[in-house]
């Protein structure tokens, strides 16, 4: 099957930010008295919306999170970004490749529409995808694991879900694929194969996608 419709992860597919925020996350928590490791942060929030760091911290502490969290933590990846941020090695080519065959894609991500826009302005990959092709969890309420994001992505696109191939690197991300009635690709560069096992396919270097991709 040809796909009509290629749905990329924006954090740890296109540009190479998990390891950045997911250690500033970490910080952050444990400055305001919830301790978390590095490792916590990847293991909990990996692909989540923001409501998601919320919503757990709540739930194990019975307590909120302070007013303006949201912000001073982006704040901290916004400028940890500009110094550090840099493309996924080899998305330019998988981009470029799809373009060549005539195969549209866009982006799908939980992060917000300010953080997408930043990190793709930094590595310099906003030229690959125009504004309609951008799509956020703040455009749907609901973030991964809920299939929400990827199918109003379809759905504005005009393509059906069953013809949908989504790149993604987090198991919630393959969850929210998976519930969407998609094919899902987990790279696997940092997250362990054994965590996205549910994917239609794993890959472990941008370099193999193309043919996976193109040659279902």
């Amino acid at each position: 099957m040809q796909y009509e419709l290629v749905i990329f992860d924006n954090d740890g597919v296109l540009v190479d930010s998990e390891p950045i925020s997911n250690q500033i996350l970490a910080d952050y928590l444990t400055e305001l008295g919830h301790p978390t490791t590095y490792d916590d942060s990847v293991r909990d929030f990996m692909g989540a919306a923001i409501h998601r760091i919320h919503d757990v911290v709540r739930e194990r502490s019975g307590q909120s999170l302070p007013e303006g969290f949201n912000e001073a933590y982006h704040a901290r990846v916004f400028a940890a970004f500009e110094r550090e941020l840099a493309a996924v090695d080899g998305v330019g080519v998988v981009l470029e490749k799809l373009a060549a065959a005539g195969v549209p894609y866009c982006l799908a991500s939980s992060g917000t529409h300010e953080r997408i826009r930043v990190a793709l302005r930094t590595t310099g990959l906003a030229a690959y995808f125009p504004e309609e092709r951008i799509f956020s969890a703040q455009d749907v309420g609901r973030g991964k694991p809920a299939p929400d994001l990827f199918l109003h992505a379809a759905r504005t696109l005009g393509v059906a879900p069953q013809r949908c191939a989504v790149v993604e690197d987090s198991p919630l991300g393959v969850q929210a694929a998976r519930a969407a009635g998609m094919d899902v690709f987990g790279y696997t560069a940092m997250t362990p194969a054994a965590k996205l096992l549910d994917a239609t396919a794993l890959f472990s270097t941008m370099r193999d996608l193309p043919g996976l991709l193109l040659h279902p």
